[in-house]
């Protein structure tokens, strides 16, 4: 706005109304290739990435890394000290060992060996006890859950009066969210337990010491194994390499001669390896319990309390991979790799920590758009996702949830969204998060928020139907979606019935802010279909308008939303598309109270608002649509007897762009039979004039066009008295639009039809007075006439358009006009 008024040449207050009446591009004027719904939907996709963001479990990997490195040193020695043993040591000098000796270095063989088996154990069982996440956190999320009840407590104790409910019912409405889905979770852990195949963390290794021999203590016990290991191994060679009490060696005894070297070597090497594993127990201790690392990563990677369960299993698989592999290939690891291995996985458990892990990095502001690029690029896993969603089993509801919320986020990348929509089955998938459940609500605000958040069955409906809309919302922002919407069967319908709002829903104060937000998205996606270009707008058009159920939704939410300007705009928007075919013309004025609740929009006067001001605006416009060559819908706006109300809008700056579009129309397709109506019209006629003699660009484009109509019922009689009302001579008149011929040397977008309506007027004024033919002639029409020929394009050939394509031929063409003014001149 603020550049046009700049190219304007001014701020004054008549050009910030006309900017104002006419905010963006309308449906009177083609969009461009940078203004269409597609492109700007493409700018904003594939915007510039942010600057890349370090990624929290690299502290992880390194950490594992670090690991890794000591657990290979410690077992490369306890393996050459092994060696040494065996093959040195037992090998060649076991008969003549001292029997002190013999037994140290056994038992030091068998400790190592016991610490190398536990240590190859320990990972595998470690991985075990992580498998379920029933258990983890479940401390944490209990205090959660008690927090939030507190909250809302609280919240509703504050809320309690009605002025102030209304302006938090929005937050309310979030924490009562919140709680509910911590309620479907523990519901999810309750439940998810397999009936016929065990828990991998239960199960009882040995009868009647469930408590101690389960699975998950297990790598406890292989831990401490490990460390006593160590330590005994360490305190068995330090003793034999302060006493050094190897035996005596007689002179001249060769078979005992290196005896001294070679235990004083295999102690060195037992007691190295002791030491780096203790090293290495010390290092784990404390990063993990002092430097809390797992934690720091689960804070820094906002997982969340139950976050920790799939941090300590992607820890445990990086320091598996290091140790059983190259130590660096832990650090090709990633938490969304990750995540999207556990994805496919078949176990249910892993399913759902893959599943939480990619929610919570796709909505994450700091980590979305690398996650979205790797979603993007693997296949299987969007296919693993679409298929979650026909997943209706109580205990997959929660994974159900997450990956619907993950696509809705996905679809808002272009090109993500039509790898989304061209996967097999998808559109269907997506049509089943969608269920309609419109069971009434009880008044009472307590009893309503008990309900949501204790009826886990209605909660999931209403989540599920959010992500739905949300998720066909951004896949219509791109034209080949809207076809698959489209012809998906059953979702048009799907959606229609979303937009149903009675008056009970639209006046209550109080009402669940949930229930106006699904009107709102349902809204939003009807409008994109309905405003979509081509053949395939012109055939979703169709479909839409003969569900029997659109325009009466419609009608209801203008009749009942007065508080509600959003869904009003909306609604409006999706009538004025729709009144592109003919047919769904028909039916929008067929349908009773259509067009007088858009009247009384329109006509509509209070405390200005800027959200009211956008729905009067798109009042008028769907209204100047309807009337668009309708003569059925002409005569219905003449029956509401609204001429005198529209010519008193010419002069309000809000409406008079479109109050002059409604009666050109009127004029042009009402038909002889009311020529007695439009007489009225007369009345209108010197503010027509001022405006075209001091305004310019679209609003000196529409009351050029009103006048050529206008003039039509007038005699040369009544046409001299308007003059002399506006202080105007036809000279003064004559000069301005051949000026407008002069300026508008080539079409414009924003005034595609400005030369046809000079030419029509300029020939009335021809017709109506032979003098007027001479003046025209002296101020150059002749040229002007020549160049418009010259520089006539189909832009000027149509009243309406769908994005660049014209709709509505006008039945005159443009060169027509010029001949028959060229005529007039030639025949003075």
């Amino acid at each position: 706005m603020e550049l046009r008024q700049d190219r304007e040449g001014g701020t004054s207050v008549h050009l910030q109304i006309d900017e104002f009446g006419s905010a963006g591009p309308t449906i009177f004027e083609p969009q461009s290739g940078t203004g269409m719904r597609n492109s700007s939907s493409s700018a904003s996709s594939d915007s510039p990435s942010r600057t890349p963001v370090r990624a929290p479990e690299k502290k992880l990997t390194l950490f594992a890394l670090r690991l890794a490195v000591l657990e290979k040193a410690a077992t490369g020695l306890g393996t050459l000290g092994f060696i040494w043993a065996t093959v040195v040591l037992l090998g060649g000098f076991a008969i003549t060992l001292d029997k002190t000796d013999f037994w140290f270095i056994t038992i030091i063989l068998l400790v190592q060996g016991t610490r190398i088996f536990g240590r190859s154990q320990e990972l595998e069982w470690q991985h075990q006890a992580t498998w379920t996440i029933t258990n983890a956190g479940i401390s944490s999320f209990r205090a959660i859950r008690s927090s939030s009840h507190f909250i809302i407590k609280n919240v509703k104790a504050i809320l309690r009066p009605i002025d102030v409910v209304v302006r938090n019912q929005s937050r309310l409405s979030r924490e009562v969210r919140e709680r509910a889905h911590l309620e479907s979770r523990r519901n999810w852990d309750q439940t998810k337990k397999p009936t016929r195949t065990w828990v991998t963390s239960d199960v009882p290794l040995l009868p009647y010491a469930r408590w101690v021999f389960v699975s998950r203590n297990v790598s406890k016990f292989l831990y401490w194994l490990q460390l006593a290991s160590a330590i005994a191994c360490a305190v068995l060679s330090l003793m034999k390499l302060i006493k050094r009490n190897y035996g005596h060696v007689e002179k001249g005894d060769t078979d005992k001669r290196n005896r001294y070297s070679a235990l004083t070597i295999f102690y060195a090497l037992s007691l190295a390896e002791a030491f780096l594993i203790l090293l290495e127990k010390a290092y784990w201790e404390y990063m993990v319990n002092l430097c809390k690392v797992l934690d720091e990563v689960n804070k820094e990677s906002e997982l969340g309390p139950l976050g920790i369960v799939s941090i300590k299993r992607f820890f445990y698989d990086a320091y598996s991979r290091c140790i059983n592999g190259s130590i660096f290939d832990g650090l090709k690891m990633d938490m969304v790799s990750f995540a999207m291995d556990l994805l496919r996985s078949n176990s249910q458990d892993e399913q759902l920590i893959g599943v939480r892990v990619l929610q919570k990095f796709a909505t994450n502001e700091r980590f979305s758009d690398d996650t979205l690029q790797k979603i993007g690029t693997s296949l299987p896993v969007m296919e693993r996702l679409v298929e979650m969603l026909n997943w209706k089993d109580l205990k997959e509801q929660e994974i159900r949830e997450s990956a619907a919320e993950i696509l809705s986020k996905l679809a808002g990348k272009k090109q993500n969204s039509l790898r989304v929509t061209g996967i097999p089955g998808a559109m269907e998938s997506i049509s089943s998060l969608l269920q309609n459940n419109r069971t009434s609500l009880s008044a009472d605000e307590d009893i309503r928020e008990r309900r949501i958040v204790h009826n886990h069955e209605n909660y999931c409906v209403w989540t599920f139907n959010h992500l739905g809309l949300v998720i066909l919302k951004k896949l219509a922002r791109d034209h080949d979606n809207c076809g698959k919407i489209g012809n998906t069967r059953g979702l048009l319908r799907k959606i229609i019935d979303f937009t149903h709002a009675g008056q009970r829903l639209l006046k209550d104060e109080t009402i669940v802010p949930s229930q106006i937000l699904t009107v709102k998205r349902s809204l939003q996606v009807l409008k994109m279909l309905a405003s979509t270009t081509g053949a395939t707008g012109k055939h979703l058009r169709k479909e839409i308008s003969e569900v029997v159920f659109t325009i009466s939704n419609i009608r209801d939410i203008l009749r009942h939303g007065e508080n509600h300007t959003a869904l009003q705009k909306l609604g409006i928007s999706i009538l004025t598309s729709l009144a592109l075919e003919e047919d769904a013309t028909e039916k929008i004025g067929g349908t009773g109270g259509v067009l007088k609740e858009l009247f009384n929009i329109f006509f509509k006067q209070g405390t200005p608002a800027e959200n009211q001001n956008q729905v009067r605006i798109a009042a008028g416009e769907a209204l100047a649509m309807l009337a668009l060559e309708s003569k059925s819908n002409c005569h219905r706006i003449l029956k509401l007897e609204a001429i005198e109300k529209l010519v008193e809008a010419l002069e309000v700056p809000l409406l008079r762009i479109n109050a002059a579009r409604i009666l050109t129309n009127l004029c042009t397709y009402s038909g002889a039979d009311c020529y007695m109506q439009l007489r009225g019209l007369n009345a209108a006629a010197p503010t027509v004039l001022t405006a075209i003699m001091s305004e310019t660009h679209k609003l000196q484009e529409v009351m050029v066009g009103l006048a050529a109509q206008i003039f039509k019922f007038m005699t040369a009689e009544e046409s001299n008295t308007v003059f002399n009302k506006a202080g105007t001579q036809e000279a003064e008149l004559a000069s301005v639009l051949v000026q407008i011929l002069t300026m508008y040397q080539h079409p414009q977008i924003k005034t595609p039809r400005i030369r046809r309506f000079v030419i029509e007027l300029a020939i009335w004024m021809m017709r109506n007075k032979e003098t007027n033919v001479q003046i025209f002639k002296d101020l150059g029409m002749k040229k002007e006439l020549e160049c418009v020929t010259e520089t006539t394009s189909e832009l000027e050939s149509f009243n309406v358009f769908s994005g660049t394509v014209g709709l509505s031929r006008h039945s005159t063409t443009i060169h027509s006009l010029v001949e028959t003014a060229t005529k007039l001149l030639e025949d003075e």
